[in-house]
Formats: C-alpha cells, sequence, structure tokens
C-alpha cells in the first residue's frame, strides 16, 4: 500500500493525474510550470513503482500485489491488477523511461510544452496498467487507449511527414487489436461469462480454434513488436516522431507486443503455440537477418536504430518460441537491455539533431573533436548494441543462442549472425558519425553536452553497465514465473 492505496493502482494513476494537472497550466506562458510539474510527477511516478521490487516475492508465480473491484457487473468485467515476474519489471522500465523524456525535452520542446509533457505522463499511466491488467477488456481499453498520446505526439511534434507516419501507425496497430477483440468475446462465451484472463489460461480449448484464436493474437501483438512482415510502419514513426516518441516507440510500446504473446498467445493457446512455432522462428530469423540487413543500407541515423531495433526484436520472439528457460528468460532480458540501449541511441541522435538538425550519417564526420564527452557515452551505447560482453544486450543474447543451442543449432547459428550485422551497421555509423575530419561547419560550431543533458546519458550508461556486469537483479524475478509458464504451455490443454 502506499498512501494507504494499492501500489498498481497508484503507479497507473498518479501519471495520468499529474498530466491532467499538467495540461490544467495552459498555455507556453506557464511552461515552466508545466516542466517542473511534469518533472515531479514523472519522478514521483517512478518512485511508487519501486515498492513492487522490493515487496515482490521472487519463490512464487503467483500473481501479487493484486486488486480487484467490479467495474461492469453486466458482463461480469473487473477491475483486476496485480504483476507476476514477467511484468512487474516492465513497469519500473516505464516509468523510469518517463522521467528520462521529461528531462530530455525539457529545452528541446518550446511550443506546447504542457501538451507535451501531458502526453507522455498519461501514456506512462496507460501503459502501466497495460501490463498490470488482468481482465482481457481491461487490458484492451488500456491496449487500445496507449495509441492516443502517441498519435498525438507523433502528430504534432513530428517531422515534416508526421501525418503520413502517424495515420500508418494508427490503422496498423488498430486493426490488428480489433481481430484480439473478436478473440477476447469468443474466449469469453466459452468460459461461461468470464473475462479473466487467468481463466482464459485453464480453459480447453480445441487445436482448430486455438489456431484462430492465435493467428488472432498474433495479428494483434506481432504489429505491435513488430514483426515481419509488419513491421514497415515503425521506421516510418521514428523518423517522424520527436526524440521522447522515439524513445518511448523503443523502449516501451515494443514490449507490450511481446508481452502479449506471454500473457495471452502462449498460455490460452499452448498447442497451437507448438504447432505454429516453426512459423514463428522462421519470422524471427527473418528479422534478425534479413532486416540486420536492412539496416545495413540506411542513411538516417534514426532509421538505422529502427530497423536495428526490429532485428533485435526478433531475438525476442526466437527466445520465446524455442521453449526453454535459458531462450525465454534471455528474450526478456532482451527486451529490459534493449529499452536501455535503443532509447540511449536515439537520446543519442537527439543531441545531434538539436544542434545540427539533421539525422542524414552523410551531414555529420570529425564530432569527436567538438563533442568527446558526448562521443564517448554514443561509442559506449554502440557497443552494447553490437551486444558487447559487459554491457546488457550480451545477457540476453547469450542466454538465448544459449536456449536456441538447446532446440537446433541452425536456429543458434542464424541467431548469431546478429552479432555481425549489429557491430558492422552501428559501429560503421558511429564511425562515419565521430571519427574522421570536420567535413562542414555545423560541425565545427557543435558543443559538448550541457549539465542535463550529461546526467541522462550518465544515468543510462550506469544502467547499460550495471545489467551488463551484474544480471541477477534483473533476472532472479523471472524465474518461478517463466518456469510455471513454460510448464503451462509443456502440457496440452486439448479435452481427451
Amino acid at each position: 500500500m502506499i498512501f494507504g492505496l494499492p501500489v498498481i493502482s497508484v503507479t497507473i494513476w498518479l501519471p495520468i493525474i499529474f498530466g491532467i494537472l499538467v495540461l490544467a497550466t495552459g498555455n507556453d506562458k506557464n511552461a515552466p510550470l508545466a516542466r517542473v510539474l511534469s518533472l515531479v510527477g514523472s519522478v514521483l511516478g517512478f518512485l511508487v513503482t519501486l515498492p513492487l521490487y522490493t515487496g515482490f516475492d521472487r519463490t512464487t508465480s503467483n500473481m501479487q500485489f493484486v486488486e480487484l473491484h467490479d467495474w461492469i457487473t453486466r458482463f461480469n468485467i473487473h477491475y483486476h491488477l496485480g504483476v507476476d515476474g514477467i511484468s512487474m519489471l516492465f513497469i519500473l522500465l516505464n516509468s523510469f523511461f518517463t522521467v528520462i523524456v521529461v528531462l530530455a525535452g525539457w529545452q528541446v520542446i518550446e511550443k506546447r510544452v504542457a501538451q507535451y509533457m501531458a502526453a507522455f505522463l498519461i501514456m506512462s499511466g496507460i501503459i502501466n496498467g497495460v501490463f498490470g491488467a488482468l481482465d482481457a477488456i481491461l487490458f484492451y481499453v488500456f491496449w487500445e487507449a496507449m495509441l492516443i498520446p502517441m498519435f498525438i505526439i507523433i502528430g504534432i511534434w513530428g517531422g515534416p511527414n508526421r501525418i503520413y507516419a502517424t495515420i500508418k501507425f494508427f490503422l496498423y496497430t488498430l486493426l490488428g487489436s480489433l481481430l484480439m477483440l473478436v478473440s477476447l468475446i469468443y474466449l469469453y462465451n466459452q468460459s461461461n461469462g468470464s473475462f479473466e484472463i487467468l481463466d482464459f489460461h485453464q480453459m480447453a480449448i480445441p487445436m482448430s480454434a486455438q489456431i484462430y484464436i492465435f493467428i488472432a493474437f498474433f495479428m494483434a501483438f506481432a504489429v505491435k513488436v513488430p514483426m515481419f512482415p509488419v513491421h514497415t510502419w515503425l521506421p516510418d514513426a521514428h523518423v517522424e516522431a520527436p526524440t521522447g516518441g522515439s524513445v518511448v516507440l523503443a523502449a516501451l510500446m515494443l514490449k507490450v507486443g511481446a508481452y502479449g504473446f506471454l500473457r495471452f498467445s502462449m498460455p490460452i493457446a499452448p498447442d497451437a503455440s507448438h504447432k505454429l512455432a516453426g512459423v514463428m522462428i522462421a519470422l524471427s530469423m527473418i528479422a534478425i537477418i534479413y532486416i540486420g540487413l536492412v539496416a545495413l543500407m540506411q542513411s538516417d541515423m534514426k532509421k538505422l536504430v529502427a530497423y536495428s531495433s526490429i532485428s533485435h526484436m526478433g531475438f525476442v520472439t526466437l527466445g520465446f518460441f524455442i521453449f526453454n528457460a535459458y531462450g525465454m528468460e534471455g528474450a526478456l532480458l532482451q527486451m529490459i537491455s534493449h529499452g536501455f540501449v535503443a532509447g540511449a541511441l536515439f537520446l543519442c541522435i537527439g543531441v545531434l539533431y538539436d544542434r545540427v538538425h539533421s539525422r542524414q550519417i552523410a551531414d555529420y564526420g570529425g564530432v569527436v573533436h567538438k563533442m568527446p564527452v558526448f562521443a564517448a557515452f554514443f561509442m559506449l551505447f554502440a557497443m552494447a548494441n553490437s551486444g558487447l560482453p559487459g554491457t546488457s544486450a550480451f545477457v540476453g543474447e547469450f542466454m538465448v543462442i544459449m536456449g536456441a543451442m538447446k532446440a537446433n543449432f541452425w536456429f543458434a547459428f542464424g541467431a548469431a549472425t546478429t552479432l555481425i550485422f549489429g557491430a558492422a551497421y552501428t559501429l560503421w555509423m558511429y564511425k562515419r558519425v565521430i571519427f574522421g575530419t570536420i567535413s562542414n561547419h555545423h560541425v565545427e560550431e557543435l558543443t559538448d553536452l550541457n549539465k542535463r543533458e550529461f546526467f541522462i546519458m550518465a544515468i543510462l550508461a550506469i544502467m547499460v553497465l550495471a545489467m551488463g556486469l551484474y544480471p541477477m537483479p534483473f533476472s532472479e524475478v523471472l524465474h518461478a514465473s517463466v518456469n510455471d509458464l513454460l510448464i503451462h504451455v509443456a502440457h496440452s490443454k486439448l479435452p481427451l
């Protein structure tokens, strides 16, 4: 309990309330007040998530911090919240990045400051709701509500093609979600009137129905991950989004799709998950290898990191569908690490863009001569994106490759190519941007990180190194929930 209130509800509604208060500050005459309120709200929003970690029982896979209240009684819909080892860390990650995004936009955003900050605060609360929801309709409401703040963020503060990017993003995600809603209604009817996600896990569903359910969930979650071939909205969204929007997209919104596979697809349709695992692994391998090669061809830094994200998320879905503990825990750790690393890379690109107003690699060169501190941070994050041992990315990738080796040598071989391609596209970008001679007057006029930017980079660097050198605080909370899910998926729910 926090202030006599349930913890998960506080993590959801506190940032939303602060977002509304920030909106109430009005126009840009009150921008300083809006910034301060946003920072206070985001910091408090992060602090109230800490009891989820400190009070978490690592020995059980049961849902913890559970809240259950009637909501729409006619249809037996509840306000039902709870977390397990799989979902808890993502609430912390989300709230952590809300603070980072508010600080990142502190001086950069000069117009409609209150609306910008409020959108991120409200979205933070909604995303926490997605990870905490145990009622399917509550989950669906939060899932759809997530689209609105991001649609506004890209549509108002985005680049020249922002309208195209927002509509594409909205249509892709909305159409997939409608199929998920149809599946939820089917499950409601089959379960004699329950929308409880944990009740769905215990149902015995015929294989034919499981296949359709899995495909419907796939359309919703694969778009969010995004998996090949429904990934094309992401590079456009990243390129047009402001820096904060790209950070949240990479660090959180992609993770929501992968989380959906673990909370819905695999436990509700376990037999279909096994039957279609080959397809999922094939699509994951295409993302890892083919999208890695696509990243190598990019001339826009943001687009390169966006394609890199798709390739790295292919690692995540591969880890899920090889059905062993190494693979699944490695995939979850990769999700958290990717949040830190991709978020940091987008912030680095944002630092350069704020000064030069270009994301084109060709417009840079010799940045190290003018921004040596920035170049050092950028080097760390580039190495982490390449999977360097000692950084957070190596932990998850190594575990997924270990799990893939137990399943099939060629899965491991294909997955390991990401270490080669990742190093190729990331370090080639770094070399062209940072090293060499100063090629134009824009680079000549660059100034190094200010105190605010240094603080943001330092915090992310600490997280990347801490998770890489000592991953146990992240991994130990996963064991019980992952093992229980694997046992559940391994035992058929089909009626005899």
